[in-house]
């Protein structure tokens, strides 16, 4: 998907087809998780290369995507906590902590998003 908004979408891992916000805008991105106590689904922030979770109120799973939207990367990070850029990265999801390993995400695993 080219040209990236804001908004509702399904993303699809393979094994799962998962509630997914997209975060495209400056003002989407900046705001991600913060001031939420958990989220049902995914949140994907684009353009991006890497994440934090200071003032975050519970650990997540970070996927680090690239242009393709193949997995680069799977971390789970506890709050408080600054993520180190990933070379190639272009797209970050986030979830629950956990919830990645259930979705069968790993290296290698390409994704899917279809848009509402």
């Amino acid at each position: 998907m080219a040209n990236w908004q804001d908004g509702t979408a399904t993303l699809h891992t393979g094994t799962a087809a998962v509630p997914l916000e997209i975060a495209a805008s400056y003002r989407a991105r900046t705001r991600g998780l913060l001031g939420r106590d958990g989220i049902a689904g995914a949140l994907l922030l684009t353009p991006a290369a890497s994440v934090h979770t200071f003032k975050m109120r519970f650990a997540i799973d970070v996927a680090y995507l690239d242009r393709n939207l193949r997995v680069l990367a799977v971390v789970t990070m506890p709050p408080g906590r600054l993520g180190l850029p990933r070379p190639r990265s272009r797209h970050v999801l986030e979830a629950a902590a956990g919830a990645m390993a259930g979705w069968g995400l790993r290296p290698g695993t390409t994704v899917r998003v279809d848009r509402f």
